[in-house]
């Protein structure tokens, strides 16, 4: 497996297309309004994009129930708009990854349907039924909802149900082995899947759930790493360029797996949460985090890479409270030159560039339930629509306060966050040591105490940054002098690194 030489330098962009523009003022973002906002993704300095599922669907949790893996949502445009879409990314520099959804449909799938059916056929296994409705499976699961004896099983939602790949430690007669016939017909199903996206133009894909795919799998997940090296064969075969990003938060695992890039994850180990959203988060004026929670186990994720893969920590998603949520600014200006100086490729999250917030207590849209406070339509301009629809209804309600922040407002505004994420861009382009595969070194880190300093090296270069998100000043227990390359909030002076501020610095070899 070799890696795409373009991750070397890349810097991606989430867009969540129902929230991102808006076109035809329905009130709901599609493709061509992707297409009229790529000059805006390509100048802030990202030169890649992930797009949410944009498949039909019966949108029960958000486009993540497939109905059609196909076809894109009508709300969204055609096949031809996701064309076109592909095309104009290539054209300016940029590649694109898709969202894949592998561990399940929705209940409208034809697959699905035809798997109701009490009649033997070839998609009777497509999914994991036990032989009789009496009989549960290991899974939450559906049962009586059609002639055919059984239990179906279910990824969370009830309207998900799980594709077969089959069982890795099996202990009821249903359990297929993984390289069962009906599971190997899923894992076929899925590569044809894959192949439509890429022949249109797609670079690669990031996977839903990647971890989950093989069930009652050992300790490690050596089953689920087995079937993504099935799939990593197909791919260097048919589509070497194809670049892959896993929702699987083990580095070790699923770089094994073939995938080339993994994200630090908001559920299981509490390593990313540290940083920016748990109880006393890390990056927090009240200063009572501890900088080991994350940097212990990340130095181990990073050693086990050996440089065959990425560790991508975004700025957040689609299923996580927005970064913005309990800070101001000058907070996220601290917190931007962290994610934007860190090894392995940023992942930004659409809006949080210009610090939209969590919306507190809405009503829940598609499945979103707490989630949806996340999701609300990106922030253009004042006015009615905020520049994001023509019409007057979004789908879910925009900030509505007076001083809800806007791409209009911010731009061209050296002290906004926006510019400042920009310039952060900028410079991470400008300095080898900032890309994907600088090495990473660090220099101050100590439990409960401020600042964080580490440096990013190159062959030729060695950069300093220093990050004091607390609310107080801090000593400096290192040298931290240097040429500044960036700054917020000051700079480190007189044995003193200034609150709320972080440094960027270029140090002599």
């Amino acid at each position: 497996m070799g890696l795409p030489a373009w991750l070397a330098d890349a810097v991606f962009y989430e867009i969540y297309p129902q929230s991102f523009q808006d076109s035809d003022g329905d009130g709901i973002g599609d493709i061509p309004g992707m297409i009229a906002r790529l000059d805006y993704i390509r100048e802030l300095g990202c030169n890649a994009v992930w797009v949410n599922p944009w498949y039909d669907s019966p949108f029960g949790d958000a486009g993540y129930d497939v109905r059609d893996y196909k076809k894109i949502a009508p709300r969204y445009g055609t096949n031809e708009d996701a064309k076109r879409f592909f095309n104009e990314a290539h054209k300016r520099g940029m590649h694109v990854l898709v969202d894949l959804v592998p561990g399940h449909t929705s209940i409208d799938h034809a697959w699905f349907k035809a798997s109701l059916l009490p009649e033997k056929n070839e998609y009777s296994d497509r999914y994991i039924w036990t032989d009789c409705v009496w009989e549960g499976t290991d899974l939450p699961c559906l049962r009586g909802i059609s002639d055919r004896d059984g239990s179906v099983a279910v990824n969370f939602f009830s309207h998900q149900p799980a594709l077969n790949y089959g069982y890795e430690n099996r202990t009821r007669p249903w359990m297929m082995p993984p390289d069962a016939p009906a599971a190997l017909a899923t894992r076929e199903a899925m590569k044809d899947v894959m192949r439509h996206w890429l022949d249109m133009g797609a670079d690669g894909f990031r996977v839903d759930m990647a971890a989950s795919l093989v069930k009652a799998d050992g300790e490690g997940h050596p089953a689920t790493i087995r079937l993504w090296q099935d799939f990593r064969a197909f791919l260097d075969k048919e589509y070497p360029h194809c670049a892959m990003v896993s929702e699987w938060g083990v580095p070790q695992e699923s770089i094994a797996g073939g995938f080339h890039m993994d994200f630090m994850l908001h559920f299981g180990p509490p390593a990313y949460t540290s940083l920016f959203r748990s109880e006393h988060p890390f990056f927090s004026r009240e200063g009572k985090g501890n900088i080991l929670e994350f940097l212990t186990p990340y130095l181990a994720d990073l050693a086990s890479t050996r440089q065959k893969g990425l560790i991508c920590i975004p700025s957040g998603n689609h299923d996580m409270p927005r970064l913005a949520r309990g800070r101001d600014a000058q907070d996220l200006k601290v917190c931007f030159a962290f994610l934007l100086t860190m090894p392995g490729a940023p992942f930004l999250y659409y809006g949080d560039e210009i610090g939209m917030r969590y919306l507190e207590g809405i009503r829940s849209v598609e499945g979103g339930y707490d989630r949806t406070g996340s999701r609300s339509p990106m922030q253009w301009k004042r006015g009615a629509g905020m520049g994001f629809t023509t019409g007057t209804t979004p789908y879910i309600p925009f900030d509505r306060e007076k001083d809800a922040p806007t791409v209009a407002a911010q731009e061209g505004d050296g002290a906004s966050l926006l510019e400042n994420v920009k310039a952060l861009l900028a410079l991470r382009r400008a300095h080898a040591a900032l890309t994907s595969f600088g090495e990473f070194v660090p220099v101050y880190a100590e439990a409960g105490r401020y600042p964080f300093a580490y440096e990013r090296r190159s062959a030729d270069e060695r950069i300093l940054v220093v990050l004091n998100p607390s609310g107080s000043e801090q000593p400096v227990l290192f040298d931290a002098s240097g040429e500044v390359l960036w700054s917020t909030g000051g700079v480190p002076a007189a044995g003193i690194v200034p609150a709320r501020s972080a440094a960027i610095l270029r140090r002599p070899m």
